[in-house]
């Protein structure tokens, strides 16, 4: 596998270790029954050396990657919220029904459907951003599609066989797992090229 952390660190507009960038997240109840269907069938795989497992507090389905948090002022970050507020209202909680995981050549991840709902999610923060600055970031995903990560490969990525990883999912008999989510979490975010972590900053119910 390939180190996740260096990609996002090395690629056009990068990202690096310690900047806080403002993110739009699904965050699974933290209860220990929605865990354990996550990550519970997979603890084995996520462990796998070269790998680094996302622990349970910090599972979340990125919506939207924004920008630099020390880039936007606090006017304009009350200012896109309450446009998402405005957008989402009367939506109702979205049910994300989530595929058994695939080895990917970054990440470990958990595919979601139905699509259409959560990329209405993408659409709204997406919009609301860019009303209130612009053009001024370069807005991530340009084309959405909800997932989960379960483990991200490191700085010994090398150590992670993706054919050997492969071979252990297929002897994990466990199916799909949904998952209802009723508010979007505008986060503070950065990555300490180990692990993804946050600090919330607002919540907007859906519905």
């Amino acid at each position: 596998m390939k180190d996740f952390f260096e990609a996002v660190e090395t690629r056009s507009n990068a990202w690096p270790a310690g900047r806080r960038d403002l993110h739009w997240h699904l965050l699974p109840p933290p209860t220990e029954e929605t865990v354990d269907a996550l990550l519970g069938p997979y603890g084995g795989l996520i462990r796998t050396p070269g790998l680094e497992m996302v622990w349970p507090q910090w599972l979340h389905v990125t919506v939207l990657h924004a920008g630099p948090h020390a880039e936007a002022s606090g006017e304009e970050i009350t200012e896109m919220t309450d446009r998402v507020r405005a957008a989402v209202a009367g939506t109702g909680p979205v049910s994300l029904t989530f595929a058994r995981p695939s080895v990917g050549t970054v990440a470990i991840e958990r595919a979601a459907r139905p699509g259409v709902e959560a990329r209405a999610l993408w659409e709204a923060t997406w919009a609301a951003t860019t009303e209130v600055v612009g053009e001024r970031w370069q807005l991530l995903p340009e084309i959405y599609y909800p997932h989960l990560a379960l483990a991200y490969a490191g700085s010994d990525a090398a150590h992670a066989d993706r054919t050997d990883m492969k071979s252990e999912l297929s002897d994990i008999d466990a199916g799909e797992t949904t998952v209802e989510f009723d508010a979007l979490t505008l986060v503070s975010q950065w990555h300490t090229h180990r692990r993804i972590v946050w600090e919330p900053l607002a919540t907007v119910p859906l519905g």
